[in-house]
């Protein structure tokens, strides 16, 4: 996993497990967004054809792993809510730069990054369940949250050498920190 300049503390799991309703509809508002933003980033760049595959399969995975959500929630008698602005992926959004190859990486190094801060956090809810068949599903979501963070950033690597990626991903890693300590906790992923 990514090196975040942060980790989150256990405080931040009380206040999960203080509303898991409240958790779960904010994951599947999660998920959902990230299979719409890596079809963005197919939208917006289909000239970058060597990552195009990737991201869209990425993608479905994004739309399986709401709809896995849908159902818990579903059986948990929960409606879906209106998303909401995410205020730590929009303190991030500010420091896109503007040059159109610098916001592409920009743009996939944040992804890979979000990708990470959710591993991070369902690695400890995983971890704090105590229902085995969440815990098994949490676990599962890990392991793609991981792969798809390091998925980024390798596909930042078809275009961007290996120093311009350590060195924007440096800077980045430290304006995730103060992004994520910028929320205060609640129920949520971020």
């Amino acid at each position: 996993m990514l090196n975040l300049k942060w980790k989150t503390p256990k405080e931040w799991l009380d206040v999960v497990f203080s509303d898991f309703n409240s958790f779960l509809l904010d994951h599947a508002s999660c998920e959902r967004k990230a299979s719409s933003t890596n079809m963005s980033l197919v939208v917006k760049y289909p000239n970058r054809v060597e990552i195009l595959n990737s991201l869209i399969e990425m993608a479905l995975e994004e739309l399986e792993h709401f709809h896995q959500v849908y159902k818990i929630i579903e059986r948990r008698g929960l409606i879906l809510t209106p998303d909401e602005k995410d205020k730590y992926v929009n303190y991030m959004l500010k420091y896109l730069r503007i040059n159109s190859d610098e916001r592409f990486l920009d743009r996939l190094l944040l992804s890979g990054i979000i990708e990470a801060r959710g591993c991070e956090r369902l690695n400890m809810v995983a971890n704090a369940l105590e229902d085995i068949e969440l815990k098994n599903f949490y676990t599962e979501l890990t392991k793609c949250e991981a792969r798809h963070h390091s998925q980024f950033i390798h596909l930042a690597s078809f275009y961007f050498d290996k120093e311009t990626i350590n060195k924007r991903m440096e800077e980045l890693l430290i304006i995730e920190a103060e992004a994520i300590q910028s929320v205060p906790f609640r129920p949520a992923i971020h």
